[in-house]
């Protein structure tokens, strides 16, 4: 097999299509060039390795992928070790009021005993977080979680956080009960990805009332949300974070009898010490909140 073209095939499967590889790679190489890489790959193998349209990694394309992942995806870091860095590195995908919020008081708990740590951050919503993780591309995520971890992870509750709508200051509804006297609700939902845990949460509540409201406008960022709420693009469904700081022109509605959603942090494997200390003032935090 041609090294150069599992190259190519690590980028493809794991951003999810050529044209999402193309735009990764982190040299310049154009679409056709990649396909027609690709094309040569399966044939040199014999087999089909992903389908093109939806993207989809085939069996053939799962087992290589298996194989070439840990090798790619760790070159960056042997290359550090080889420079002679010797300093620990910390991946952490959360969401921006984490990262934000919470993430740089704990890091300067534990920067005295890690002075000189390598820190990357991964702004994502929990789906996208998941993926990293199984990917190895982050050593820990502190995301929404079901109670049963995927199989591999390991997880800690961290804390439960309700669900709440938000609408501009001047929106004339008041409570959210308001809304549920309509079997549909003409008004239109700004909400994260109908497949994540905040929007499947949120329709179990609406089936007790017996309410349908579908998402009209989806986003992947709290403040994207917050921002087309404060616009009066509509109403969005979001969680109640203890200590945030609302914008201006949007406030909270609560949505009691909803099931609250659970926070927790997420990893593979072994913790590094300096994962682990951070898991411990996560831990500390949360229990403060």
């Amino acid at each position: 097999m041609n090294i150069h073209h599992l190259e190519l095939f690590y980028f493809v499967a794991r951003y999810g299509g050529i044209s999402q590889a193309v735009r990764n790679i982190p040299y310049g190489i154009q679409q056709p060039t990649v396909s027609t890489q690709m094309a040569r790959l399966e044939e040199s193998l014999g087999v089909r390795l992903f389908h093109r349209r939806p993207f989809y990694l085939l069996p053939a394309g799962k087992r290589l992928y298996e194989f070439v992942q840990p090798f790619f995806s760790n070159l960056d870091e042997v290359a550090a070790e080889l420079r002679g860095s010797s300093a620990p590195q910390l991946r952490i995908a959360a969401s921006t009021v984490v990262l934000r919020d919470y993430l740089p008081e704990m890091l300067r708990k534990i920067r005295p005993r890690f002075p000189d740590f390598r820190l990357n951050l991964s702004e994502t919503i929990q789906p996208t977080a998941e993926k990293l993780l199984q990917a190895r591309e982050v050593d820990m995520a502190i995301t929404l979680v079901e109670s049963k971890p995927a199989a591999g992870m390991h997880v800690k509750l961290l804390i439960e956080l309700p669900l709440i709508l938000l609408v501009g200051r001047k929106h004339r509804i008041k409570k959210a009960d308001e809304l549920w006297t309509k079997p549909k609700i003409d008004h239109t939902l700004i909400s994260f990805p109908h497949t994540g845990i905040v929007f499947l949460h949120f329709q179990k509540g609406l089936r007790k009332h017996g309410v349908e409201w579908m998402c009209g406008i989806e986003v992947n960022s709290l403040e994207l949300l917050e921002s087309y709420v404060a616009q009066g693009y509509g109403i969005g469904l979001s969680v109640a974070v203890p200590g945030a700081r609302l914008p201006s022109g949007v406030r909270a509605l609560p949505l009691p009898g909803f099931p609250n959603v659970k926070v927790g942090a997420i990893w593979a494997g072994k913790l590094s010490p300096m994962a682990g200390d951070l898991l411990a003032e996560v831990e500390a935090q949360s229990r403060q909140l």
